[in-house]
């Protein structure tokens, strides 16, 4: 998403990471994007407004009011003119205010004038950041006003500390906002999506189970994917050893479900208020019938014969109570390649009434389990609904891949 012609308003507050303003302006302008700041009085004292306004060619605003003339800075005028507002830095003070809707300057009043999206980049010593008012202040403005948050890094820190707080550096905020505006004109946007994610862990006793190879990287990156485009997501995970990335929490909501049981009542629940769901999960197909309560002692004399029992399968229960105008995307592994293994896909997308299905093969290097790589072909139906595409996808990072995927599932929903 090009940031070409994107009005953007930067808030400056009084943090040593002020400092990187004048990169991130710098970088924004480089873009093809029309910047415009405004600065807390505080700012002033780490960055001067004529650094800033050479570097955006704009007046840097930080008072109501010319003292001079007596000219009007309209934070209305403010507020309407730009596509996105960014605070970046945000200080502790400053985040706290906008939480209570304090208007003390120039540049809250523009937050509390803003009719477009809102970001905040913290940037603050560890304690502060961590401090439970702080973090009740960023959850406030997520919840309440839909503030993006863009997470801070971790380093040494101006006080000589090392940890949590550092405003995350210029590249990333604008990597950030493509992310942002990319999502404000995708079909995503607003669509409530169910991923199930990782290995189901099934109990064979108190200190065993049976599970599989799956680490969830595939499935915690389509999250993140679908996320940036605009989805609120609703994380269902097994055992998973991937994590989500410091900007992709805004919109993802992370639901752990151990067990194949523990993982279909949690879809069963939630699936019905869904505009769509990805079932990633690599889903145990059986589980223990009869679990032990306590550890099983062994016996080399004697074989040890276990009882299994298959489990739901969960993406043809929730395909059985699907309603008109859900997407709902599935995940075939198989070891198999060629058309053995299309045709095994192809069965399971019309049995599981799927709209899609994500076919990869263990027997492609780079592709399945615990790699950082895949390499799928995703088999959907057409616009009109009436007939089967396949889109072969080339051995990407998972990160890619899951990007095709979100970008293929958008199109069902603009069909």
């Amino acid at each position: 998403m090009s940031l070409e012609g994107k009005h953007i308003l930067l808030g400056v507050t009084g943090s040593i990471a002020a400092y990187k303003a004048a990169v991130l302006v710098r970088l924004l302008v480089r873009e093809g994007a029309e910047v415009r700041v405004v600065m807390s009085e505080a700012a002033r004292d780490f960055v001067t407004p004529l650094t800033l306004a050479t570097l955006c060619r704009y007046p840097v605003l930080v008072d109501n009011f010319d003292p001079t003339n007596g000219a009007w800075n309209s934070h209305i005028s403010l507020g309407e003119w730009a596509d996105h507002y960014l605070v970046a830095p945000a200080t502790a003070n400053t985040l706290a205010k906008m939480a209570a809707g304090v208007a003390d300057n120039l540049l809250l009043c523009s937050y509390l004038s803003a009719r477009c999206g809102v970001s905040v980049a913290p940037a603050m010593d560890l304690d502060m950041y961590r401090h439970a008012a702080t973090q009740a202040n960023l959850e406030t403005l997520r919840t309440r006003d839909g503030v993006g948050v863009v997470e801070p890094g971790e380093g040494e820190l101006a006080s000589g500390l090392v940890g949590k707080g550092r405003m995350a550096e210029p590249e990333e905020i604008v990597d950030y906002l493509h992310h942002v505006f990319a999502a404000e004109e995708s079909p995503l946007r607003g669509k409530k999506i169910l991923v199930t994610a990782g290995a189901t862990v099934e109990p064979i006793d108190p200190v065993r189970f049976v599970s599989n190879y799956s680490t969830g990287k595939m499935g915690y990156a389509l999250a993140e994917a679908l996320a940036e485009r605009g989805a609120q997501v609703v994380l269902v995970t097994g055992h998973a050893t991937a994590v989500l990335s410091r900007h992709s929490n805004n919109n993802i909501e992370r639901v752990t479900a151990l067990s194949a049981a523990e993982m279909y009542e949690a879809c069963a629940r939630r699936f019905p208020e869904m505009d769509g769901a990805v079932f990633c999960a690599a889903v145990a197909d059986y589980t223990p019938a009869k679990p032990m309560a306590q550890k099983y002692k062994h016996d080399p004399s004697q074989p040890f014969l276990l009882e299994l029992t298959p489990t739901r399968d969960i993406a043809a229960e929730m395909g059985r109570i699907k309603r008109p105008g859900q997407v709902t995307v599935g995940f075939a592994l198989e070891t198999a390649a060629g058309a053995e293994a299309g045709d095994y896909a192809r069965g399971k997308l019309e049995a599981k009434r799927l709209d899609a299905i994500v076919l990869n093969s263990l027997s492609d290097a780079g592709a399945g389990f615990g790699t950082d790589t895949n390499r799928v072909t995703i088999i959907g139906r057409d616009v009109e609904g009436d007939g089967i595409r396949e889109c072969a996808i080339p051995l990407k990072s998972k990160v890619e891949v899951a990007g095709d995927i979100a970008d293929f599932m958008s199109g069902l929903f603009g069909r």
